[in-house]
């Protein structure tokens, strides 16, 4: 630890001690495991102000008790995204006792702020972001000043402000902000509150042009991903007019990624510790799919930034990409090698006549992710409009088995199997009743071809997640996958491939999670 060098530097204005807790939920948006913030100040000068607001926001409580580390020199918080250590350096004996505070192990599990740094004598990471209280212009105001590794902070904390700016163009800018959840994508959310009531703001970050990041595009593209939040906007519009409950688009900042959505509330369809499907919210949710999959809907949408969207289609490059991150990632975690090119040839070979056969059928929206963590239950709302729908930025012109797989093999909580039958059954009976001449005994099959797609490919995302993206949580999923996928693996049509996972996948390594 040292001394950091400090190229970048900004001041801010702080009128008042509102200014000073909007900065601090600014900078709480943004903090990440690992980081440090060396908040400086003299007597007086707002710090305990600051730190309240920094910790009360990153713990979601505006009402939590933040006592002063003072006499104890450390207080620890288990919060929500991370644990956060709050250190108070002014009794420090000497640099030496630095060691003795458990600075180094708190890092390690979360995010660390420290008051009178520099009685530290250099002991802080390089890396940290340095936060200057002074007087300002009126008792009541004062000026903060950012500084810290450019690289590290400095649009991290640019992209922050720029919310907060948008926030305010949009009538929201003395909101609170809450941070509400991120995804396997950069996307990441906050709710705010304000005289207005909640909204969520939405926040998809461009990607990063380093190694990484073009790996993360490639891969999206393949998959054909949104991009961008325009798709979001389109079918926000598009399921809207159609009568289905999904979020109002508020405010939009296509360029960078923002949005201000409708909040919908967080009562989901599920309940327990653990979290299992509440049955008739999960018939509900499939209603609405057999309501979707019986329009006649267009394959071009206004995109609601004066624009339109031309909603991709799966082909036979995509479905190939997507279970190819199984090769690529999944087997590689299952076994400790790569696969060899026998084993891709034979794994390709197998689902060519599956995909033969799902590609020859009728197409619908499929939203893609359909599935506990974006479906919400309006209690107020009638019919189908009973189920909020959150996510569907990457909907594809698909199969509509699709989506019914990932409501009722849901990857995130377990779905037993007469629940999961009595769901394939629902459905099956609504498309029926609502047009006589519909196959349900192609859909059974089609069904099972696309549940051991979907499975195989989530498989690898969450291998790639853990290994690439260092998101080790999904991994806890992995013996659900592995159920889901004996369940479809024992139909008929897909013998092929479960002669190739019997073959190069032994049951021993299946529930292999570190």
């Amino acid at each position: 630890m040292n001394q950091p060098a400090a190229p970048w530097r900004l001041s801010i204005d702080l009128a008042d001690e509102a200014a000073t807790v909007r900065l601090a939920e600014d900078i709480a948006a943004i903090l990440r495991r690992g980081d440090v913030i060396a908040l400086d100040g003299d007597l007086g000068a707002g710090k305990t102000t600051l730190a309240r607001a920094l910790i009360r926001a990153l713990a979601g409580d505006a009402a939590l008790e933040v006592p002063s580390p003072t006499f104890t020199l450390v207080q620890s918080y288990a919060l929500p995204r991370f644990a956060l250590a709050h250190f108070d350096l002014y009794r420090l004996g000497g640099a030496d006792e630095m060691a003795e505070l458990g600075l180094d192990e708190a890092l390690a599990d979360g995010a660390a702020l420290v008051e009178w740094p520099e009685r530290a004598e250099g002991e802080l990471p390089m890396d940290r972001l340095t936060l200057a209280l002074g007087d300002g212009r009126t008792p009541d105001a004062r000026v903060a000043t950012l500084s810290g590794p450019d690289e590290v902070w400095r649009d991290r904390i640019e992209r922050t402000f720029a919310i907060r700016a948008f926030m305010a163009a949009a009538g929201w800018g003395d909101a609170t902000r809450r941070y509400l959840q991120g995804d396997a994508s950069a996307r990441a959310y906050e709710r705010l509150a304000g005289p207005a009531g909640s909204a969520i703001l939405m926040n998809q970050p461009a990607e990063t042009d380093d190694a990484a990041g073009q790996a993360r595009r490639g891969a999206r593209a393949a998959a054909k991903l949104a991009e961008d939040t325009r798709p979001f906007h389109a079918f926000a519009l598009g399921l809207g007019t159609r009568g289905f409950s999904v979020p109002t688009v508020r405010a939009h900042d296509p360029e960078r990624g923002f949005m201000l959505l409708e909040d919908l509330g967080n009562d989901f369809c599920v309940a327990g510790d653990p979290p299992a499907p509440i049955p008739e919210r999960y018939r509900i949710a499939v209603e609405v799919l057999a309501r979707l999959h019986g329009l006649d809907l267009p394959a071009r949408l206004d995109d609601g930034c004066g624009g339109t969207y031309a909603i991709p289609a799966y082909d036979r490059g995509n479905l190939t990409a997507e279970i190819g991150v199984f090769l690529d990632w999944g087997l590689p975690h299952l076994l400790g090698r790569s696969a060899t090119p026998d084993e891709r040839d034979s794994f390709l070979a197998a689902w060519s006549p599956l995909f033969d056969e799902v590609l020859v059928a009728p197409t619908t929206w499929c939203l893609r992710d359909y599935h506990s963590p974006n479906l919400l239950w309006l209690a107020d709302r009638e019919g189908h409009r009973r189920i909020g729908i959150l996510d569907f930025q990457d909907t594809i012109l698909g199969h509509p088995a699709y989506d019914l797989v990932s409501i009722a093999q849901d990857a995130r909580v377990t779905v037993p199997p007469d629940l999961e039958a009595g769901l394939l059954a629902h459905y099956l009976a609504l498309r029926t009743a609502a047009d006589p001449a519909f196959d349900a005994s192609a859909f059974r099959r089609a069904y099972a071809i696309l549940s051991v797609q979907r499975n195989t490919r989530i498989l690898g995302v969450f291998a790639r997640l853990k290994n690439r993206d260092g998101k080790p949580g999904y991994m806890r999923h992995y013996p659900r996958l592995w159920d889901y996928l004996d369940r479809s693996l024992r139909e008929g049509v897909t013998l092929g491939v479960k002669l190739w996972y019997d073959a190069h996948v032994p049951v021993a390594s299946r529930l292999r999670v570190p």
